[in-house]
């Protein structure tokens, strides 16, 4: 296995906005993986995961979300933004520079959670950005898609998400304890999902759902079996929308992984995850 140094690679957006793209790069990269985090998640955080892969020979490219970590913006009343800028400027952007940093070489995008969300949404908008896709512990917010009695919670939640954050100018999500200080604007788009079961992006002019459908590439989807964020069921929904018709999904549990195997353990202990991404 061959290491390698993680390094910042400073960026501007299309709209202005300034952050850094965290690049984990072998000495001879046989693919490349632009890793989109979970909400409120800085990228640094999925260092050992990218170093894992990079010992795999696996280029990786962690995505910073706008208004987290390294990125020059923070949520308030008068600075706001939903998926259509994190799709159009920002991932974008991460792709473009990592197509320049590791050119020629296959290229998947993949994500955690809602950043597994975003990687798809990403292909619905640019089919060619990638030839594979890989998720773990994501799937589709849709309160339906969820297992009783959790699944009857979920919709007077998003409700109240997206009206805390309207009246508050952000939703406060340090002090919830859920996510970071998250834009209004993101949290409507993500709870809309949530209670349509639908994908779209306000000022967007693109049917994400349609696009969707047209995604037809491998999938390597991971589960944890005590994941109550991201159940199977809420990922066979997200998988549902994709034209991929054979994905593989694995699922992990604590003795796999050598820890609880809920949504955010897995980033302290990520081998076994990486190592199964890598084996594609």
């Amino acid at each position: 296995m061959s290491t390698a140094s993680p390094r910042p690679l400073p960026q501007v957006a299309g709209d202005g906005h300034r952050y850094e793209l965290i690049a984990c790069v072998p000495a001879s990269p046989r693919r490349s993986l632009l890793w989109l985090p979970a909400m409120g998640v800085p990228a640094r955080h999925y260092l050992p995961f990218a170093e894992r892969l990079a010992a795999h020979d696996v280029a990786v490219f962690l995505h910073e979300w706008r208004g987290i970590g390294s990125s020059a913006l923070r949520a308030g009343r008068r600075t706001d933004w939903g998926y259509r800028d994190l799709l159009v400027h920002d991932i974008a952007c991460s792709d473009a520079a990592m197509r320049a940093a590791v050119p020629g070489v296959a290229r998947a995008v993949g994500g955690h959670s809602l950043g597994g969300q975003l990687a798809c949404c990403h292909l619905a908008c640019r089919p060619h950005a990638a030839q594979a896709l890989w998720l773990v512990a994501s799937g589709a917010p849709y309160w339906r898609a969820f297992p009783a009695p959790r699944a009857f919670a979920l919709p007077p939640l998003y409700r109240f998400m997206a009206w805390l954050s309207r009246v508050n100018g952000v939703l406060p999500g340090r002090r919830l304890g859920f996510g970071g200080n998250e834009a209004r604007g993101v949290i409507a788009d993500w709870t809309r999902s949530g209670l349509s079961g639908r994908y779209g992006a306000a000022g967007l002019d693109l049917d994400l759902d349609a696009g969707l459908r047209r995604v037809d590439v491998p999938v390597r989807a991971a589960v944890l079996a005590d994941d109550w964020l991201g159940p199977a069921s809420s990922l066979r929904c997200l998988l549902g929308k994709l034209a991929t018709r054979t994905p593989e999904v694995a699922t992990f549990d604590a003795t796999a992984l050598g820890a609880r195997a809920d949504h955010f353990a897995w980033m302290r202990q990520p081998d076994a995850i990486a190592d199964w991404l890598a084996r594609a």
